[in-house]
């Protein structure tokens, strides 16, 4: 058995095989990077994942793993969800007698991730095609995904303040695909209303809707849906649909500086599968409020 805690990287809930395509090569990015390191990666909340996190845990176990560092691959926590993600752990730990494991909090909006989603948006502006000065009349739509839990909105919400300041929009508002307010037409609509009362012109020359999490799936498709319906009766606005952060190398180092800080903290001893331990209880918690 190896006495390295594993690295096991968790996404929430697609059955979307690019998705899956995408964790798998950010789990292959890691792995050659860092040899050193066990890690694999499965998705929670799907039951008919094409890669399932009961598939990576058994995995992990199955090369000697006798501890887990679960990194969630999200930007803002889920809130309220019908399996949380330390439950799907144990559950899949269960199997493995003595696996321990300890769940970390959402990703956030991390300086790294920051700079992926900027990068986005300037790939959704065509690059180099574009001015520096054509940002000033861009209004961006960071997208989340949604949750009962106003707290778990509110990162979304921090994370458009925090990419607004010093990148020179016009502005960068927050809607969400599901559970929460305002939806999508309505955070266009805000946008345009908002960008029309600017000092300087009529409204937008353009606003990019940007997706808040890390793959795309069902919520992206959702997204693009509701997008297009707007874009349609407002066809004097032009309306750019940016991609997820996906398998960027800076998400790579987020995961990776996460697992470490655990690691060096002594968190990682974790809890056996169906026990109660000190680390159960902060990962629990944590992903309760971060990852679930």
């Amino acid at each position: 058995m190896t006495t390295r805690p594993a690295l096991l990287i968790a996404g929430h809930g697609t059955r979307h095989e690019g998705a899956a395509d995408a964790l798998r090569a950010l789990v292959a990015m890691l792995a050659e990077r860092h040899p050193d390191v066990p890690v694999a990666g499965g998705f929670f909340g799907a039951p008919a994942s094409p890669l399932p996190l009961s598939g990576a845990v058994d995995e992990l176990a199955a090369r000697g793993a006798g501890r887990l560092v679960v990194v969630p691959l999200l930007l803002a926590p889920t809130g309220p969800i019908r399996e949380s993600l330390p439950e799907a752990v144990a559950r899949a730990a269960a199997a493995h007698p003595g696996l321990g494991f300890v769940c970390e909090p959402a990703l956030g909006p991390h300086p790294r991730l920051l700079e992926v989603l900027e990068r986005r948006l300037d790939a959704a502006l065509g690059g180099g095609a574009r001015r520096p000065e054509d940002r000033a009349r861009t209004t961006v739509l960071l997208v989340g995904r949604g949750a009962a839990d106003p707290y778990a909105n509110a990162e979304v919400v921090r994370t458009a303040r925090l990419l607004w300041e010093g990148r020179g929009f016009a502005g960068v508002e927050s809607a969400f695909v599901t559970l929460a307010a305002p939806d999508v037409p309505a955070g266009l609509e805000r946008c345009r209303v908002l960008a029309a009362a600017a000092p300087g012109g009529p409204g937008p020359d353009r606003i990019v809707v940007l997706p808040g999490f890390f793959f795309a799936g069902d919520l992206l498709e959702r997204l693009r849906m509701q997008t297009e319906g707007w874009a349609a009766v407002h066809p004097w606005i032009e309306v750019l649909g940016a991609e997820p952060v996906g398998a960027a190398p800076e998400l790579a180092e987020v995961v990776m500086e996460r697992y470490r800080a655990t690691v060096a903290d002594g968190a990682a001893g974790g809890t056996p599968a169906g026990g109660v331990l000190p680390g159960a209880a902060v990962g629990a918690a944590a992903a309760a409020g971060g990852a679930a």
